[in-house]
């Protein structure tokens, strides 16, 4: 289990004015995403999360943690849009389009 710390943006500051915190190195590894990857991507406004216990294939959390810290937000990130995908496929069925 994660400890999750939540902390402000003062405390941030301190931090990286104190060197714990360090800029990304300009050789840090990038992914390359297909082209139209971003093309229907939505800002989504934050909600508080809930913490729940999900079981699910070694493969899919490997891949998700082979970015690196934030996984579990990656993991979200994709459940919310398969989920507003499915409400906007609904919607249209509803009114017929």
């Amino acid at each position: 289990m994660t400890n999750i710390k939540t902390i402000s943006l003062d405390e941030i500051r301190a931090m990286k004015d104190s060197g714990q915190l360090k800029d990304t190195p300009e050789d840090a590894p990038t992914k390359d995403m297909p082209d139209g990857f971003w093309d229907d991507a939505k800002v989504v406004k934050r909600t508080k999360k809930k913490s729940v216990h999900l079981r699910i294939d070694p493969d899919v959390l490997e891949f998700f943690q082979a970015d690196g810290p934030g996984h579990l937000t990656r993991m979200n990130d994709v459940l919310r849009s398969y989920m507003i995908a499915i409400k906007e496929k609904n919607h249209h069925q509803h009114r017929g389009e």
